[in-house]
């Protein structure tokens, strides 16, 4: 099922900066000559269609897939724009680096990105994690979405 989020009632992110800082997690946008290491590093911990639709993310100008790192490692990532104008999506962390905020402050970070490029809603597509969503930023249930945007995609 799809979930939509009011970006017009975001409320500004106060907990993932300090949180960020303390874990020596930077979040930042991707640079386009990142794009076959972020790629293949989503390929590797996520799946071959999360790469795929981050290509299309990292190929916009300025590139809607933010990043996580720590250490000058890719930890998480987070795009927008990749498989339909106004969705969210793919994001993950590193599985050991899970329950540190870094997928809240990616939401955030990309939410507030799209919110700055003049869209009023986005939609969350086949959200596995509806709890997060609901408690990070509002996200509801779009009735009647399932199997949404995905329906009918060739698998490998």
């Amino acid at each position: 099922m799809d979930y939509l989020v009011n970006l017009s009632t975001l409320p500004p992110d106060t907990q993932s900066p300090e949180r960020m800082t303390q874990a020596g997690i930077t979040i930042r946008r991707a640079l386009p000559p990142e794009l076959r290491l972020i790629t293949g590093w989503v390929g590797d911990h996520f799946s071959q269609g999360w790469a795929s639709e981050t290509t299309v993310a990292m190929t916009r100008q300025p590139p809607t897939c933010f990043i996580a790192t720590r250490n000058q490692e890719l930890v998480g990532f987070a795009c927008h724009e990749a498989t339909a104008r106004g969705f969210f999506g793919p994001t993950g962390v590193a599985e050991e680096m899970r329950g540190l905020g870094i997928g809240r402050a990616l939401l955030f970070a990309s939410l507030t990105d799209m919110k700055a490029m003049g869209y009023a809603y986005a939609v969350i597509g086949d959200v596995g994690p509806s709890e997060f969503y609901e408690k990070a930023v509002g996200a509801m249930p779009i009735p009647n979405s399932a199997p949404g945007i995905y329906a009918g995609m060739l698998k490998l």
